[in-house]
């Protein structure tokens, strides 16, 4: 099984070739959600497009910029709106005329003020893309076809980037090797996440290249890894919800218990993803809208 690789060594701003027709610069952004950095890809020659072009980084627009010298950028594709991941976009845009497709820009859930903000803030509320990509839309960069593979759950508006001629899947925050993805409401979905990680399975990618950390070299291994590990933490909230727990706080301390009491924050909007998704199933009923102070029962 491919396990959680902890460990990643590739240096910021450094041009790496990773594959035939695809190269690596990682943003120098590292932190608890980013692992060391945002991964943006240069895909083909020539003609070029780049995928997640990261955060507004001076030194990593330069670094980007020197790695496509004498290139004609062609496209700025965006994975999601969060903010490791387009503001990029814009200033590469005016500093070399590309267009910037992919996801759709953010869109404010309507029930932001009943659930609360979950990691709304994060978004990028400044990306304007000149093209949205459909699920299924291919694009042309250089002889290469690019492929748009809509994966809602982390973010509404979330994306893929297939590269058909390496059977490769650029899968910005959706499948991590370092990580579980978050999954926080109301933008994200539980129900919507796996989902997606069900659609993936139905394809054949060989290798897919997440936008933080390394590669994921056995893809539907991990696919199946992951959805064990969401029916795991399924089945432990009903199992919280069967011993008397009614309120996310309890069950984080339990479900979470040894686990590092600043991931806890993170740990609860996961509980609430899971509890939104069991809510809207028919399997648990609460006190009212589902909320992070909510509480909760098991239907019997």
């Amino acid at each position: 099984m491919n396990e959680i690789v902890a460990t990643f060594d590739a240096p910021p701003g450094a041009l790496v070739r990773v594959a035939p027709a695809t190269r690596r610069v990682i943003a120098p952004n590292p932190g608890a959600f980013t692992f060391t950095g945002t991964c943006s890809y240069i895909l083909g020659e020539g003609e070029v497009a780049i995928v997640d072009p990261g955060p507004a980084i001076a030194s990593h627009i330069e670094a980007l910029l020197a790695a496509i010298e004498g290139e004609r950028l062609r496209y700025i594709l965006v994975t999601h709106t969060h903010r490791d991941h387009s503001p990029a976009a814009r200033l590469l845009k005016e500093r070399a005329g590309a267009t910037v497709a992919g996801c759709a820009p953010y869109a404010p859930p309507p029930d932001l003020s009943v659930t609360g903000p979950g990691l709304d803030a994060a978004h990028d509320r400044d990306y304007a893309p000149d093209r949205v990509l459909a699920d299924g839309e291919r694009i042309d960069v250089g002889g290469l076809t690019v492929e748009a593979v809509a994966t809602p759950g982390h973010t509404t508006n979330h994306l893929c980037f297939a590269l058909c001629e390496e059977r490769a899947l650029f899968t910005g925050d959706h499948v991590m090797g370092w990580a579980t993805t978050v999954v926080a409401p109301p933008d994200g979905s539980m129900g919507d996440y796996v989902s997606s990680l069900e659609k993936l399975r139905a394809r054949d990618d060989r290798l897919y290249w997440p936008a933080h950390g390394g590669p994921v070299r056995e893809p539907q291994r991990y696919l199946r890894a992951l959805l064990h590990h969401r029916r795991q933490r399924e089945l432990a909230i009903m199992q919280r919800l069967g011993e008397g727990d009614e309120t996310i706080a309890t069950m984080v301390a339990r479900i979470y218990e040894g686990v590092d009491v600043r991931l806890h924050g993170a740990a609860a909007l996961s509980v609430f993803a899971h509890l939104e998704d069991l809510v809207e199933r028919g399997r648990v009923t609460c006190d009212g809208p589902p909320t992070l102070t909510a509480r909760y029962w098991a239907r019997q």
